[in-house]
């Protein structure tokens, strides 16, 4: 890692780059070749060739040495944590949206909700518990909900306003930054293993419509005709939309599903990755591409600060990057992913817009959300293991 300074021009602070415990083996062996020949000695000494002054040569080696061995105990150079939380050996995340259960719900329909988030949870902890990589870990445990029709993603994807399930996933790493998304997808039994096709087998990040459907075909996945997505659940909901539409009432009812699915987790190699996958909207416009598999914003994940998965509103999260800004915040202003979150769901972004789930390179999980309630789950290898559908008094 390296530590960045935003001092003003004139003084030592307008170093751009700082010798931090990673990279200070370099300095040793010869600092120069981490400044600009020109400009960074002249933000120091004023002056093209200060080490012609041997006085000054002396001062910059002390500079050096005295920066080198703040790094090296723990202090001095911004960017570096001397009180960094000892990492988990794996820890992982899930969700099933935002909105997804009613608060009139049944307590029986609850509690199959509950068991269904445990069953999925289950499926990614013990690959890691087994040390699976963080990515197939997200994949197998969104997979694996895209096959449940309770959720809306795969399976038990919702209709559009032309009455076709339109598919959207995307799937990142947080090691390569290596990501990939399929959208207005109509025939992926599991859309989420056709992004990660897309992100191996590809030089693209994204395909949509026909074109992804083509390869998908061409790539050996397994494909279904639109009635394998057809449940009676989410025709009835279609159907309830259709009839709001035309009497001319608003479409933002509480049986309107945001229920996305999703998992992030990080791995016994230190390593982190985030997937999302789901149906939409009901009735949304044929053509449709929410935030699910848009990179930053409803999917991100790198190993420098965290993985996310989002949930809710998409435009909401396209128009404010919600997935990269909770990475971006900790990496530029050093928020915990705690604060990060917050400051999205209660800053950014307006009540009721939806929620998400991250967790940082040291396995800390944060769900969160500004929604009555989010269906979500965490487990790690402290053998923390829960799902909730409400607040955090279930918690």
């Amino acid at each position: 890692m390296v530590g960045q300074s935003h001092g003003r021009h004139g003084g030592i602070a307008s170093l751009t780059t700082i010798p931090t415990p990673d990279n200070v083996a370099l300095y040793t062996r010869g600092w120069m070749a981490h400044i600009p020949p020109v400009s960074a000695k002249r933000h120091i000494f004023g002056s093209r060739n200060p080490m012609k002054k041997p006085i000054l040569r002396l001062t910059v080696i002390a500079l050096v040495a005295m920066t080198t061995s703040a790094c090296l105990h723990g202090g001095g150079a911004p960017g570096v944590e001397p009180d960094s939380p000892k990492r988990l050996d794996y820890a992982i995340a899930i969700h099933g949206g935002a909105r997804a259960v009613s608060p009139n719900a049944s307590e029986e329909f609850q509690e199959t909700y509950r068991e269904a988030l445990a069953e999925a949870l289950a499926v990614g902890r013990d690959l890691l518990e087994g040390g699976a990589s963080a990515l197939d870990a997200v994949e197998a445990t969104v997979a694996h909900m895209e096959d449940n029709p309770l959720f809306n993603a795969g399976r038990g994807g919702v209709f559009s306003n032309v009455g076709l399930v339109e598919l959207d996933a995307s799937i990142m790493d947080g090691a390569t930054l290596d990501a990939g998304a399929v959208a207005s997808a109509l025939t992926p039994k599991n859309p989420i293993k056709a992004a990660r096709k897309v992100m191996t087998d590809t030089r693209h990040v994204m395909l949509s419509g026909i074109g992804a459907d083509e390869f998908i075909g061409n790539s050996g996945l397994e494909q279904v005709a639109q009635d394998y997505f057809h449940t009676e659940r989410r025709r009835n909901a279609w159907q309830r939309a259709l009839e709001r539409e035309q009497s001319s009432l608003t479409t933002d009812q509480p049986d309107v599903d945001w229920g996305t699915v999703g998992a992030v987790a990080l791995d016994r190699q230190g390593n982190l990755a985030a997937a999302t996958s789901t149906g939409g909207l009901t009735n949304k416009m044929h053509g449709r591409i929410g935030d699910s598999p848009i990179i930053g914003a409803g999917t991100y994940a790198n190993n420098a600060t965290c993985a996310v998965s989002c949930t809710g509103q998409g435009e909401l999260f396209i128009r404010n990057a919600v997935a990269h800004r909770i990475s971006a915040r900790m990496e530029y202003t050093n928020d915990s992913l705690q604060d990060a979150m917050t400051d999205v769901f209660t800053r950014t972004l307006p009540e009721g817009s939806g929620g998400a789930i991250a967790v940082d390179r040291y396995g800390t999980i944060v769900m969160d959300f500004n929604t009555p309630g989010m269906s979500r789950g965490a487990a790690d290898s402290t053998g923390r293991f829960g799902v909730f559908l409400w607040g955090d008094g279930e918690e």
